[in-house]
């Protein structure tokens, strides 16, 4: 009889920041520019990277990929946003959904992997200068964007499979701006065990894994740059680093706070807050980080401004 009285879920209803109706117009605007200028800025960065021949080395190379990462991350997340804030909450079938979540995860993969290999590159630029033309090499760059993208097609698949065979019953409100994995296990019912440590387990291979190969690949950075002897080749060798350092602490610090922390104590809103910030605010800063501490993007930049004024 019970059983008789469970009402399954067959399609999702995102309600957030539909408690604040006064608010929507602001954020709609807010977040449409904001969507506006992540594109304006990693099209551009794209752009920059294939008409200047100076940025056709291997950071760009990857800078590249992550910009489009970048373009796509943002894609499958502000649009549905942007109409949850219109129409004051939408609909989305039990597929769509689970499109949603695979195209996040898989996008969202591959930039950790990515940052990974953002970071191997400049450990072998500072620490092993002279092998670099010979490590970094067209088929080895090729070689490791592809596993990225192989990495995260794989993990993205397995966890979007694993996430939804669990049952949703009950309440279907999602009381955030897509479907992620935390408020949609919220809604669940009867044992999903098995399922949330098959989803923990590939966290793992992904964010931790990355993060260590970072850690380790800066480590070493960083002892290397503290043997140079003068005060301007460590500045000069720093200063190379530094853009991905920061866009490193801003993406994996946002990560870590939503994905690897006891979830209890903590409020829908607050974690809103948070996936805005890495789903929406980071992508649009990225090629600002890059482009602001970079010489050789400023310089680029300014060419191309410059040929359009002449033309």
């Amino acid at each position: 009889m019970a059983e008789k009285n469970i009402t399954w879920v067959s399609e999702f209803l995102l309600i957030a920041f539909t408690d604040r109706p006064a608010w929507a117009l602001p954020l709609f605007l807010l977040f449409l520019l904001i969507y506006l200028l992540t594109l304006l800025g990693n099209l551009g960065m794209m752009s920059l990277i294939r008409a200047d021949g100076r940025l056709h080395t291997p950071m760009y190379f990857f800078l590249g990929h992550l910009s489009f990462m970048d373009v796509c991350y943002s894609s499958a997340i502000v649009p549905q946003m942007l109409a949850v804030l219109l129409e004051h909450g939408a609909t989305l079938s039990y597929s769509r959904c689970a499109t949603q979540f695979f195209l996040f995860t898989f996008f969202g993969s591959i930039d950790c992997y990515l940052l990974a290999i953002m970071a191997y590159d400049r450990y072998v630029a500072v620490c092993r200068p002279l092998l670099y033309v010979t490590v970094m090499t067209e088929k080895a760059l090729w070689g490791l964007v592809t596993g990225a993208y192989g990495a995260g097609l794989s993990s993205a698949f397995v966890r979007t499979v694993t996430a939804f065979t669990v049952s949703f019953c009950g309440n279907n409100e999602i009381d955030f701006i897509f479907c992620d994995l935390p408020p949609l296990l919220k809604l669940t019912c009867g044992d999903s065990y098995t399922q949330e440590v098959v989803i923990i387990v590939f966290a793992i291979f992904v964010i931790p894994a990355c993060m260590v190969v970072i850690l380790v690949s800066y480590l070493f950075i960083i002892v290397a740059i503290v043997r140079i002897p003068s005060a301007g080749g460590r500045a000069k060798t720093f200063s190379t680093c530094a853009s991905h350092l920061v866009v490193v602490s801003l993406f994996f610090g946002t990560l870590i706070f939503m994905y690897l922390r006891d979830n209890s104590g903590h409020s829908s809103q607050e974690d809103r807050v948070v996936s805005v910030f890495y789903t929406t605010v980071i992508p649009m800063l990225n090629p600002l980080i890059y482009s602001l501490r970079n010489k050789e993007v400023k310089e680029a930049l300014r060419k191309v401004l410059k040929r359009a004024q002449l033309s």
